[in-house]
């Protein structure tokens, strides 16, 4: 990419700005540009497309997605080590690059969302990477300000996202996602892809809304999910206790012997929807 959008190597630009990535922060570099080229295509096509991205670092995705043709990028960057490596990319894309600096847990991003189509594509940091899903996949309004999330996870977590009933990986983050979202996991990243390498195998996710997801109150499946999976090994009439116990599932004529992992999401819904 060095080639294709003439700005120098992220190796070059890292030992130059001195960004040694921060354990405390999540920061693992992705610097291999065909990699990034790859999750940013993995987005779809990006012309007139705003894209918000999460922890930017260097910006070698930041990059990849601006030469992919999105019409602008909002990039959300903790570390102020990272802003003059990507005042550089700025430069480089005259008002197409927007960075705040901030913490991206803190940031209202439906708010920021400009008229037009928006997409969400970042490899996240480690330590906030569910969080932030959970925040978009629970908007105030749905359909969300988002056409899609493209989004790279250790490998764990993508699993989790895409899990259905009966998986050994379903869960809470699963009843989420298969809720309101369609999900699959695009391709594995090897840790020695990153610096530093991480320990685990990272994964790319992408995430679309269904535009009618069962009628469903977030707060009450977020309950009804944390109780049932807060004691997963449990019968559900001994972890839905907190929330109802045997009354609830019977009125939702769901047997309460079985346990949590077992219940569709049509199901979490249904009790939900009883609460």
């Amino acid at each position: 990419m060095a080639a294709l959008d003439g700005l120098p190597p992220l190796r070059d630009v890292i030992a130059r700005h001195g960004l040694d990535a921060k354990k405390a922060l999540g920061q693992n570099f992705l610097l291999d540009l065909n990699l990034t080229q790859k999750v940013a295509r993995t987005a779809g096509s990006l012309e007139g497309v705003t894209v918000f991205e999460v922890g930017p670092g260097p910006g070698g995705l930041t990059r990849a997605i601006l030469a992919l043709g999105a019409k602008k990028v909002i990039a959300v960057e903790r570390d102020p080590r990272c802003l003059p490596a990507l005042a550089e990319v700025a430069e480089h894309y005259p008002g197409r690059l927007e960075v705040i600096e901030g913490d991206a847990l803190k940031a209202d991003f439906e708010s920021m969302a400009p008229e037009g189509p928006v997409k969400i594509i970042a490899n996240l940091p480690y330590n906030v990477g569910t969080q932030l899903l959970v925040n978009w996949l629970l908007p105030r309004q749905w359909p969300p300000f988002w056409q899609s999330l493209t989004l790279m996870f250790q490998k764990e977590v993508g699993q989790r996202i895409v899990a259905n009933e009966d998986d050994n990986h379903y869960g809470r983050l699963g009843v989420l996602c298969g809720w309101r979202t369609e999900s699959h996991m695009a391709f594995d990243v090897p840790p020695q892809a990153f610096t530093p390498p991480p320990k685990v195998t990272s994964t790319v996710v992408h995430l679309t809304p269904r535009l009618n997801p069962l009628p469903c109150d977030p707060d009450k499946l977020e309950k009804v999910t944390m109780a049932a999976f807060g004691q997963r090994r449990k019968m559900l009439r001994q972890s839905l206790k907190p929330v109802g116990g045997e009354a609830l599932l019977a009125k939702a004529e769901i047997d309460p012997k079985r346990r949590a992992e077992t219940l569709s999401v049509e199901e979490f819904c249904r009790l939900a929807n009883l609460l």
